[in-house]
């Protein structure tokens, strides 16, 4: 990914349509996602190597077969997780491994805020689901793995394209605008620096 300003240059998020990454285990906590003695780098790029490293590789650094991302038949822009996801430590790092793989969607049945609050920083999009719903989803792609699924954010809906099933998610206004504009917090206060100097130079003295 190319940085701009030591920052990551977001994609604008509207509709994602993908193949998806199932990983159905409960409470992957942020070490897990991206482990401690990766954590040193400052710059928000070439965390994605690093990402599950000690279930992507065995301690000789070859990869590990029968995990997930190392198997071919599987492969999108979707990963689908178990129920709370992103638990444990506040690391930044762990979203940063998410996008620099180049997921730009999780999918879970439940998130830890302040994970879900940082993928929403760097324009990776948390969708929320029901228990049910993630079923669903778990059970479509691990039957075909060419089954896709699409994110529609201005709708703020997903939907197992195979079957027509579909359910909305919750997401703020703020990060939602944000995401479709690819903006970051910088960026929304940039797009709005004409009518911040105007309110400033409108205040009583």
């Amino acid at each position: 990914m190319q940085s701009k300003n030591n920052k990551m240059a977001y994609d604008k998020f509207t509709v994602l349509r993908s193949t998806g990454v199932p990983l159905p285990i409960e409470n992957i906590d942020t070490d897990q996602i991206i482990p401690a003695r990766f954590l040193k780098a400052t710059e928000r790029v070439g965390f994605g190597d690093s990402l599950f490293r000690d279930w992507r590789y065995n301690a000789d650094n070859t990869p590990k077969k029968d995990f997930v991302l190392n198997n071919p038949t599987y492969s999108g822009k979707i990963l689908v997780g178990g129920k709370n996801f992103g638990s444990g430590s506040s690391r930044e790092h762990a979203a940063w491994a998410v996008y620099d793989y180049g997921f730009r969607c999780v999918v879970s049945s439940f998130f830890a805020d302040i994970f879900k609050n940082n993928c929403l920083n760097i324009g990776v999009l948390p969708v929320q689901v029901s228990a049910e719903f993630a079923d669903k989803i778990f059970a479509a792609i691990i039957a075909d793995p060419k089954t896709e699924l699409e994110i529609n954010l201005p709708a703020q809906t997903i939907t197992i394209i195979s079957t027509g099933e579909k359910e909305t998610f919750d997401i703020s206004h703020y990060k939602k605008d944000n995401m479709i504009n690819g903006f970051d917090d910088i960026d929304y206060l940039q797009s709005i620096k004409t009518e911040i100097q105007e309110f400033a130079e409108n205040l009583p003295l």
